[in-house]
């Protein structure tokens, strides 16, 4: 869910129990409504005050072994555990996994982010012409896990990136990797940062990852290009006297591009992508605690705020080269339900995850553009976070029919699984 870390917490802490997923899913009729999709403009950004990202990232490459994601994935070192199911999810599920017990309990990593190699090819597998089928979850650091105004962890750690290999379902591996912006030191030496963000919905397209900026855009990741960093240094990110080190993970992926909200304000709390479309398309939505966006603050990029309705506003995609078709979205709508924490899309019908607190099981929800209602189509887990859709069509990693990839955050209720799209 993308509000401040803090205030999420804060937030959950403070929400009284409601035992039937019903009460607090609430309305069962979900108003929607088409709107204008000019006013939420994106525009390309190559760079940061450093320079240029291609400059910055070529310079590490001169400096550290440069990886692909398919090294990454040949690379794993922690086991994945089979689910056969996810509370919760009984009547839909179609499988998944969960994570070693270090993974399952830590406080201050909490993941949100789901996108897998049916995202980024058609046929499921990775890379183009090859055949690994792969899960790709974020992660964000909290250093108030307990969300009493303490930092426990003070040392914010930023975002990381799972690479899951899942050529066997039966038993997945997977790798941690560090998210980072490239930058140059004081004294003009090739380095990156730890990017301090919420990471609510990742997709990947291609070579390309998108991950939610919640309030300026969307940030981009080349999968094409990883960097080999030294491990021995877990509380170090970076160029460290003459050493580069990504708090001890193996590997960092640095940002490769941006798109920044020129538009109405919008709140990027979750992505998808719709493979139904004509062309293959994105979509974001917002996330609201009560059903109504909150756009205060001074964090925010764009305009000013719009209706403060929560919107799905999806973007077009050019396959040639996975970026945006064009800055400015095709189709936004409104849609009255609180607690969106994912989408994914088909053409225009929206498949919502919808949370309900600590205790409570999520909801699979959707909607048709333009309509005035949205129905429950089957339970998710505890803490449910974002979509992916995996067609049945998707021949190199198939399924009987299509299924909606999802994940849960709660420490102890961690789960990463797929129910069938039309909840049967």
């Amino acid at each position: 869910m993308s509000m401040t870390r803090r205030s999420i917490l804060r937030g959950i802490a403070a929400a009284p129990f409601v035992g039937a997923a019903g009460a607090v899913l609430a309305p069962s009729v979900a108003h929607a409504a088409t709107i204008d999709p000019a006013q939420f403009a994106l525009t390309s950004r190559t760079g940061n005050s450093y320079g240029e990202f291609a400059d910055l990232n070529a310079g590490l490459a001169a400096k550290l072994t440069k990886v692909d994601a398919t090294a990454v994935l040949a690379d794993t070192n922690r086991k994945a555990t089979r689910l056969t199911s996810a509370p919760g999810t009984s009547q839909a599920f179609e499988a998944g996994f969960t994570w070693d017990s270090g993974d399952q309990t830590v406080d201050y990593w909490i993941p949100q982010g789901v996108t897998t190699s049916a995202d980024a090819y058609g046929n499921g597998v990775y890379p183009d012409g090859g055949s690994n089928k792969a899960v790709l979850v974020s992660w964000y650091f909290e250093t108030d896990p307990d969300g009493n105004g303490t930092d426990n962890y003070p040392l914010d750690k930023g975002l990381r990136l799972t690479f899951v290999n899942y050529n066997s379902a039966s038993a997945p591996t997977y790798r941690h990797v560090l998210l980072v912006e490239p930058v140059t030191t004081a004294t003009g030496e090739f380095s990156f940062n730890p990017i301090h963000k919420h990471a609510g919905g990742i997709l990947w397209y291609g070579n390309l990852l998108y991950v939610v900026d919640t309030y300026k855009g969307l940030r981009v990741f080349d999968l094409n290009t990883l960097f080999q960093v030294d491990t021995t240094q877990a509380d170090s990110c970076g160029l460290v006297d003459g050493t580069y080190y990504g708090y001890g993970y193996s590997y960092v992926l640095p940002q490769s591009g941006a798109y920044d909200n020129t538009g109405k304000y919008l709140r990027y709390s979750a992505i998808g992508l719709d493979r139904a479309s004509t062309p293959d398309s994105l979509v974001v939505s917002e996330y609201s605690e009560d059903g109504v966006v909150d756009y205060s603050g001074t964090s925010w990029t764009g305009t000013g705020a719009p209706t403060t309705t929560p919107k799905v506003v999806r973007w077009n995609l050019d396959y040639t080269d996975r970026a945006l078709s064009s800055g400015t979205p095709s189709e936004a709508v409104t849609v009255a339900q609180k607690k969106i924490q994912g989408i994914v899309s088909r053409n225009s019908k929206h498949y919502l995850s919808v949370s309900n607190g600590p205790s409570g099981a999520g909801a699979l929800r959707t909607f048709t553009s333009g309509a005035s209602t949205a129905s429950t189509v089957c339970s998710l887990a505890i803490g449910c976070e974002d979509l992916s859709y995996h067609t049945s069509g998707a021949s190199g990693w198939s399924f009987a029919e299509s299924v909606i990839w999802n994940l849960s955050e709660y420490a102890g209720k961690r789960y990463v699984y797929a129910v069938h799209a039309d909840g049967s």
